[in-house]
């Protein structure tokens, strides 16, 4: 199930940014007693009380301004308020209400979404009689806090969370292996999801950018659940219009990949790998998922002897770092192929939940530590101890050492080689962490 989006709207100057990073816990947004200091929406994301959530941070809306730049603010404050699913209504308490306020509230009725209406600047108990003043609005009880000093920040984010779904539809969400089909603009994802279902159950069309959200479809193959997520297409972000929609499209793309089990990476084969399709392959490495490589569109590649063997190789060379991923070509269109999607991914899903016990593990380590010594610097070597498994999806690995220093990266890819050759663990990254044991320990 996607985060529930929380949209921070309000005229400007009445302490959003300041909220949105006590938030995110680092100074994300910019902070300055200046009217539009903030011009797009920025994005973290949040946690209450076991509930995940996106919070967004808006420019603030100046109503009945015709400067083209906070017109420009005005509308990406739109943007967030018709895609979120709770509106935070920021005012400013020591201020009091304002026309302006009046205004933003008259828009905002109209959006229908759960709408909470925050008094900021609340700096002390003393001036909660300020709160009641915000009543006139008709928007419900306002609550006030004070974002700088912390007030009643609980309270608030008890009730956002209040609108989020139950735990228990969440859940459910989890028992199925989730599948994001990400990429590029155009490279057929939706024409792929909607091969796999056997059905037109995304919108098709040859127009970049028609899948505005990620989308989320339930199905089953024999007795195995998945959830396949189309994402919109993730473009260059110098490519992406200032007021277009397509902003928080690729936020929701990049979350797909975030919740998902599994990545499907699209990649255009008449076009070949691009410095775009090497940023997503990036993130979802970066993020700890499995992921299958699929070239798309091979129907309309001019074939010979070893044109497929050629492609791969500059696909591995272009994409060095997901050398554990397994490459698929297919065609959407044709369906050559496809059927061996799902049989790929449930793959690399099982290696990526593999759990290797600690005695058979430090067998591997010990036999690659006898075939090549440790590192050692300036007189001293690294002494790999033991290792234990710490977790799965993606397998993360524990190394207790005398140094972490002294841990070379070739090392550490030699190690990692050792154990794909050894316990398969192909379509997942592997992540290890290195831990000093104590002279006492050692």
């Amino acid at each position: 199930m996607a985060r529930p989006l929380v949209a921070i709207v309000g005229r400007p100057n009445v302490g959003k940014s300041t909220f949105f990073n006590k938030m995110s816990g680092k100074r994300i947004a910019i902070v300055e007693d200046t009217p539009g200091v903030t011009r797009d929406r920025v994005y973290a994301d949040c946690e209450w009380l076991d509930h995940k959530f996106t919070l967004i941070d808006t420019g603030g809306i100046d109503p009945h301004s015709e400067d083209p730049l906070l017109k420009q603010m005005r509308r990406q404050a739109e943007i967030a308020i018709e895609t979120c699913d709770v509106i935070l209504f920021f005012v400013d308490g020591r201020q009091g209400m304002t026309a302006d306020d009046e205004t933003v509230a008259d828009m905002l009725r109209k959006a229908g979404k759960p709408l909470i209406l925050v008094v900021n600047k609340i700096d002390n108990v003393k001036l909660m009689d300020e709160v009641y003043d915000f009543y006139q609005l008709g928007l419900g009880d306002p609550i006030g806090i004070s974002s700088l000093n912390l007030l009643n920040l609980g309270d608030l984010l008890d009730l956002v969370v209040s609108y989020f779904p139950p735990e228990e539809e969440e859940e459910k969400e989890d028992v199925a292996i989730s599948i994001a089909v990400v990429g590029k603009p155009n490279v057929g994802k939706s024409s792929l999801v909607n091969r796999i279902l056997g059905e037109e159950r995304v919108m098709v069309s040859d127009i970049a950018g028609t899948t505005r959200d990620a989308i989320d479809t339930r199905f089953q193959d024999g007795e195995d659940e998945y959830v396949i997520i189309d994402t919109a297409g993730i473009r260059r972000r110098r490519a992406i219009e200032y007021q277009s929609l397509e902003r928080f499209s690729v936020v929701r793309s990049f979350a797909a990949i975030d919740r998902c089990d599994v990545a499907l990476l699209l990649i255009d084969a008449t076009q070949g790998v691009s410095e775009q399709d090497t940023k997503i392959a990036g993130y979802i490495d970066e993020a700890g998922k499995p992921a299958v490589i699929v070239i798309n569109k091979w129907d309309a590649v001019d074939k010979n002897t070893g044109t497929l063997d050629k492609f791969i190789k500059e696909t591995r060379e272009k994409l060095k770092f997901m050398e554990y991923a397994p490459i698929l070509s297919i065609s959407a269109l044709t369906g050559q192929r496809v059927n061996r999607v799902l049989a790929e991914v449930k793959s690399v899903y099982g290696q990526a939940s593999r759990r290797i016990t600690t005695g058979l593990l430090n067998d591997i380590l010990n036999d690659a530590q006898t075939a090549l010594q440790p590192p050692a610097s300036s007189g001293r070597r690294l002494r790999i101890y033991y290792a234990t498994q710490q977790s799965t999806n993606p397998p993360t690995f524990v190394f207790f050492v005398n140094d972490k220093e002294l841990m070379h990266f070739s090392y550490e890819r030699y190690l990692e080689n050792k154990f794909r050759q050894a316990f398969g663990f192909e379509g997942t990254p592997l992540r290890f962490i290195l831990r000093e044991k104590s002279r006492e320990e050692e």
